[in-house]
């Protein structure tokens, strides 16, 4: 089934670069190892689907059970889940072990639907407040984070990654 039919987005995957963009305009995220998530979230359940379709909501309750505490009616979130060492860094092998089940976190990056409103076509910037200020209000602070972003020169944003 593919995520059309599934009623999901299908989310913009990274692509390689010689060298981080520079100037105004751009913003930059650091990018984690682990599974790619659509979080999406209505008045029925909690659904998370990688970018292959494959519903992983049993594999990550922590996750899912952040996503339903959100203050929200519904709401799809962009992010990646990942599992850390204990140096704090996303390490894939990680996330495809047993344990990953009670450890794995969501790295929230971007909202694409907010109770019922399609916010694609507004600017990254204006989703990302209001993914902050949905996080933020949230009662549960496991299972989902924040991805921060920088909008400093892509070239010192890279370098001190």
């Amino acid at each position: 089934m593919s995520l059309r039919e599934l009623g999901i987005i299908e989310p913009c995957l990274p692509s390689p670069a010689k060298a981080p963009p520079s100037g105004p305009g751009w913003i930059h995220e650091i990018k984690h190892d682990g599974f790619r998530i659509l979080a999406r979230r209505d008045s029925a359940r909690v659904r998370l689907i990688t970018r292959n379709g494959n519903d992983f909501t049993a594999r990550f309750p922590l996750v899912a059970s952040a996503v339903a505490a959100l203050p929200t009616k519904s709401c799809v979130i962009d992010g990646e889940a990942i599992v850390c060492d204990e140096n704090g860094l996303a390490v894939f092998e990680l996330i495809r072990g047993h344990g990953s089940k009670t450890s794995a976190v969501l790295c929230a990056f971007d909202l694409l639907e907010l109770d019922g409103k399609d916010l694609r076509r507004r600017p990254i910037e204006e989703r990302k407040g209001l993914l902050a200020k949905l996080l933020h209000d949230s009662d549960s602070d496991l299972g989902i984070v924040l991805n921060k972003h920088y909008e400093a020169d892509g070239a010192n944003v890279f370098r001190e990654a």
